[in-house]
């Protein structure tokens, strides 16, 4: 948690709307490991991390509700009783979403006054959006006591961006960014909707991410296809979701489906897998194992799933010769945005150089690198 985000934001709303604040924060995510498996009712493996939104609200005797976002520096002022999505509302979708879904409850909320800013960087696929929701949501339980539930909130959030930004997200960016637990991650049943806490000590290795800044056209359409191919095998198969399914299951249809969509649902089943070993080699202290694993999930990620790009392949194909780093993957998606390094602590400065150099010279364009720490989810900040 950034204490200077949080000052910036206080300092704004007491000189905007000369009284004192509520403070939330709310954090982004990363995922370890587990992609593309929530909307197969799979296993995902994400953390909470100490780079989120920061949000200041209070009650307010005006017949309006004012949102004012610092980082953007633009106001936007809207009726309790007309919400409505916005045609390119961007940010102020997220909040006119959650505002719905609490009044959908049958919940009556009074005008309120919002300032937030943050330090996610965008397009990483560090999930602002769910920061964003989780933070509205969270900080209108507490300020009007609505007595709802934080399983209660993440649905509202998800709902929020479903209905009002339109992205039929699972529910893992919301579930990380409430329930992160500091120095941990969770094991999330993206069917039950429960999780088991993880303890992380990676001992002389940390996670360091690498953002290509580069998002493909392609990443909407390809996600809903991906989608649609897992929904078909499944129906082909008479499972629930490809959760259910072992790949002797599969091999009985292989006859009946192209290689592309074969691979494609393989892809999840053993990314599945993937995730429990990912578990046991934690519970294990085995290091290395942790590390195999994300190879073998960028490879499923770029191979079979087809999700990856060429920066992102270059940037874990760099990894693969440095001892000092023990597995990479993309993270998210696809198309753009991290990937996720487990790296030797003492050789962060050198690979950072490196890397960066190695990239603009490929493409003639930078990366960024973030280190990340594993922190607690969204929260009332005294």
């Amino acid at each position: 948690m950034n204490k200077k985000l949080l000052k910036e934001v206080k300092n704004s709303f007491k000189h905007t709307f000369k009284t004192k604040p509520l403070m939330v924060f709310s954090p982004g995510r990363i995922n370890l490991i587990g992609e593309h498996t929530d909307y197969n009712d799979g296993f995902v493996f994400p953390a909470a991390i100490n780079k989120g939104i920061a949000l200041a609200i209070q009650k307010t005797k005006k017949n309006v509700s004012t949102v004012y976002a610092l980082n953007k520096e633009e106001t936007y002022e809207f009726s309790l009783q007309s919400v409505a999505p916005l045609q390119n509302g961007g940010w102020r979708n997220y909040i006119l979403g959650v505002v719905s879904e609490i009044q959908k409850r049958e919940i009556e909320l009074s005008n309120f006054n919002i300032v937030f800013a943050g330090n996610i960087p965008g397009g990483a696929g560090l999930s602002s959006s769910a920061a964003l929701e989780n933070s509205v949501v969270y900080g209108l339980n507490k300020l009007f006591k609505l007595g709802i539930s934080k399983e209660e909130m993440i649905l509202i959030s998800q709902k929020a961006e479903h209905n009002y930004a339109g992205v039929k997200c699972g529910i893992m960016d919301q579930y990380a960014s409430m329930f992160g637990v500091k120095n941990s991650a969770l094991l999330l049943d993206c069917r039950t909707v429960k999780s088991k806490l993880y303890k992380l000590n990676f001992n002389d290795y940390k996670l360091l991410l690498i953002n290509t800044n580069v998002k493909h056209d392609l990443s909407e359409s390809a996600y809903n296809d991906r989608r649609e191919v897992c929904e078909k095998v499944s129906k082909k198969l008479n499972v629930k979701a490809l959760r259910d399914a072992t790949i002797q299951d599969l091999n009985t249809i292989k006859a009946d489906i192209t290689e592309e969509d074969y691979q494609k649902a393989l892809y999840i089943i053993e990314e599945n897998q993937r995730v429990t070993s990912f578990s046991k080699a934690i519970k294990a202290d085995d290091i290395q194992e942790l590390g195999a694993l994300l190879y073998q999930s960028h490879n499923g990620l770029s191979t079979q799933f087809k999700v990856s790009c060429k920066e992102l392949d270059f940037l874990v194909d760099k990894t693969k010769n440095n001892s000092n780093i023990l597995g990479a993957r993309m993270m998210g998606g696809g198309f753009g945005g991290c990937t996720i390094n487990l790296i030797l602590k003492s050789e962060i400065k050198s690979f950072k150089k490196e890397i960066a150099k190695a990239f603009k010279k490929e493409f003639g364009t930078n990366c960024s690198i973030y280190n990340v720490k594993l922190s607690n989810g969204t929260q009332k900040i005294k």
